[in-house]
């Protein structure tokens, strides 16, 4: 097998004719310089023609929206919203004065537009900069994809990989989405065409700079700049030690490389100083690692099935046509191909092979990880395409009476795939467009018309509200509300409790709720006062098919349905005493559902089953004054664990509690009504829940004197048995310790 030798500085070695990934379409030579950059009329070529595809997206989807700018998604308003603020002043402020906030998901892209806005680009010509911002980096992409191939692999290459960029449907649709696809996609290229322009002196002076401002835009480019950070460390220490250049100066250059780390932790840093978190709210909102309860095999059950919807879209052997087929396969096969045959790449091979890798499993830990023809990983494809580009010329290596015509071939195939879907990406775009006017669109301009000016709202998807309303929004999922994310999750009856923290000058006065989402049920707390007007989308445009073979409609929990609400706030705190007056002082109480107070009280569900998630609901009954009672539960299907403090040591303890145990409808599963009572390790015996078909009822169960001897006492409530069902399965609600 030919190899080559060692890079020498200021030049780049040339692949052998025949060798894998060297052989290009119509020449025999190998790896080459690019040239000078803004003299290649290839590149400005490929760039004009992605540009070209961008600017018939555009036109198309103007043609769908009677020749107004929307997007496809309506997080690209998110941004906006976020860079508008930026731009005013506002530093990461969602709403003006509110606390600093991260939903925000590309910190970099939204100071880019805030700066925009800045400069006067306002108005009715911000979406436009910001759809015009993205179809300008893909085309950039491209351009640099093409050098990048040419470097790697020679100029065919470099030709035919611009040029699946520049037609990839995909890439056109997230460039044009006016969220930060393109830019990041511009900046993975850009930092890995840097890298091996640096890579033949062994010294990376501007790579960390570049991977500073990829850490920046996404945390997927965190994970790849660290990963290549380890290959720039690798060569320099290689090269050290042929050269034995002193220490210090390796030192030195080692130190440089953790640029984009030291830049990441400062970022992380500024989160948790003035959020409390260093995670993003996004993370928080969509994380699989926090939910209720987090069960590592499930965990990781989910985050496989998303890696293998991600592998199965890119390996293009479905009917979701996201790449040409086989194109995963020949990436891989590319990979491996570089790594043996040129030695100069295979820091680099590595890099990319594990960084993809690394990128997949973290965004396969996201709940609705393929959501938007899945936008997270878009930013892959060029790498993705590039080395499948290497891997044809590999395979082509395997026939070498017929290598051409195979080359040849499996390039024009590709090709003639990719831009076959452009126009049924084009028209997705455009559908998806249209739908997000007839209903996010419609809807903000309907709280503009109609609600007070000084009228705060509560949506639990933000975005467009925001953007169009200019009223005060309150974000009941979390991305742009702190404090929000983590309930959300929990269901609405920690919803309902964190709203309650809210000073009365931000509490919402309306709620716009998407009917089919899980915090319609604050409904059932009585917050949703009068109707005032409901929205329904009946065209299907507005749902996106997944890789998954389903709709994101149901993958993103879209609706199809809207209602505006009047808040209501009179039964608040409604359920904070027990409905009759208990026989002795209330020492403390545990407000199920409030997940400061249950960290207060170290409660926890102790499941029965893995997997269970224990989710809070709320519920109104009338009181005994013919009033309503509301109070947030939480499903317990095993038993719970919790802590009572304020006690007096020797006194006999009663416990109240609010539970609903009510009987099953027929054909559901019957659980038990019963649980053991336990205190301080010590079993007391067994406490018989009541039922009551209007809801909850309120029972109590005595704690002997002697138990109590301290002011804390922890009490455990389980099956009467262990591991064998009927399983105590009921709602709680609260726990009063009356002495």
């Amino acid at each position: 097998m030919t190899r080559f030798a060692a890079p020498s500085a200021g030049e780049h070695d040339e692949i052998p004719a025949g060798s894998a990934g060297g052989t290009e379409v119509g020449t025999s030579t190998g790896p080459q310089p690019a040239g000078r950059p803004f003299r290649d009329a290839t590149a400005w070529l490929i760039g004009g023609l992605s540009l070209l595809v961008s600017v018939l997206f555009l036109v198309v989807n103007l043609a769908y929206n009677q020749w107004n700018f929307i997007p496809p998604v309506d997080d690209a308003y998110i941004h906006l919203q976020y860079a508008r603020q930026i731009g005013s002043g506002h530093f990461l402020q969602y709403n003006t004065g509110d606390p600093i906030s991260t939903g925000a998901s590309s910190l970099l892209y939204v100071l880019i537009l805030g700066g925009a806005y800045a400069l006067g680009v306002t108005g009715s010509a911000f979406l436009p900069f910001a759809m015009l911002f993205g179809a300008l980096s893909l085309a950039l992409t491209a351009a640099l994809t093409y050098r990048l191939g040419t470097r790697l692999a020679g100029r065919g290459v470099g030709i035919s990989t611009g040029l699946l960029v520049a037609l990839s449907g995909p890439l056109a649709w997230g460039a044009t989405s006016g969220m930060e696809i393109a830019f990041v996609a511009f900046l993975l290229v850009a930092l890995l065409l840097v890298f091996t322009g640096e890579r033949a002196e062994n010294r990376f002076r501007w790579t960390p700079v570049v991977a500073v401002a990829a850490a920046l835009t996404r945390t997927e480019l965190l994970v790849f700049a660290a990963v290549l950070s380890v290959a720039m460390v690798w060569h320099i220490v290689a090269h050290a030690r042929g050269t034995k250049a002193p220490w210090l100066r390796v030192l030195g250059r080692v130190l440089w490389i953790g640029l984009p780390a030291y830049a990441a932790v400062a970022q992380f840093a500024f989160y948790r100083i003035v959020t409390g978190s260093a995670e993003q709210n996004g993370v928080l909102a969509k994380s699989l690692l926090h939910m209720p309860a987090v069960y590592p095999l499930e965990v990781a059950d989910k985050a496989l099935t998303n890696l293998r919807i991600f592998l199965t879209a890119f390996t293009g052997l479905t009917t979701y046509d996201y790449v040409f087929p086989g194109a995963l396969l020949l990436a891989i096969l590319g990979v491996v191909g570089l790594f043996r045959r040129a030695p100069q790449w295979r820091g680099l091979s590595l890099a990319v092979g594990i960084g993809v890798v690394l990128v997949l499993a973290s965004v396969s830990t996201l709940e609705f990880a393929d959501v938007h023809h899945m936008r997270y990983v878009q930013p892959l494809l060029p790498v993705l395409l590039l080395f499948a580009v290497i891997g044809i010329h590999s395979a082509a290596q395997l026939f070498p009476t017929a290598r051409r015509s195979v080359l040849i071939g499996g390039v024009v195939v590709a090709l003639l795939f990719s831009a076959s879907q452009l126009p049924a990406w084009s028209l997705r775009q455009s559908q998806q467009a249209a739908g997000i006017r007839d209903q996010q669109v419609t809807i903000s301009n309907w709280i503009k018309g109609h609600l007070p000016q000084d009228a705060r709202v509560a949506v639990n998807d933000v975005g467009a509200p925001a953007y169009f309303s200019e009223r005060y929004i309150v974000d009941l999922i979390g991305l742009a509300t702190n404090g929000f994310a983590t309930p959300n999750l929990h269901g609405p009856g920690s919803l309902y409790e964190e709203l309650k923290y809210l000073p009365e000058d931000r509490r919402p006065d309306y709620f716009v709720i998407f009917n089919s989402w899980s915090v319609h049920g604050l409904g059932e707390g009585g917050l949703f006062g009068r109707e005032l007007i409901t929205f329904e989308l009946k065209s299907p445009r507005f749902s996106y098919t997944t890789p998954s073979g389903g709709s994101a409609c149901q993958a993103a929990r879209f609706c199809s349905k809207v209602t505006i609400y009047e808040a209501e706030w009179d039964a608040l705190g409604s359920g904070d005493l027990p409905l009759r007056q208990p026989a002795g002082q209330i020492r403390d109480r545990l407000n199920v559902a409030d997940l400061r107070d249950e960290e207060r009280h170290d409660y926890q569900v102790v499941p029965a089953h893995q997997g269970f998630q224990p989710r809070t609901h709320l519920r109104t009954i009338t009181g005994p004054d013919g009033g309503d009672v509301v109070d947030s539960g939480r499903h317990v299907v095993g038993g719970e664990s919790f802590t009572f403090e304020n006690l007096v040591p020797g006194q006999e303890l009663t416990i109240v509690g609010r539970v609903d145990a009510t009987e099953p409808a027929a054909g559901e599963p019957t659980g038990s009504r019963a649980v053991q009572v336990r205190a301080n390790g010590e079993t007391v015996g067994t406490w018989e829940f009541e039922a009551d078909p209007r809801g909850w009822a309120e029972t109590t169960f005595t704690i002997p004197a002697e138990l109590v001897t301290e002011p804390t006492l922890t009490i455990e409530l389980g099956p009467l048995q262990e591991f064998l069902g009927p399983y105590p399965d009921y709602a709680a609600y609260t726990y009063w310790a009356v002495q």
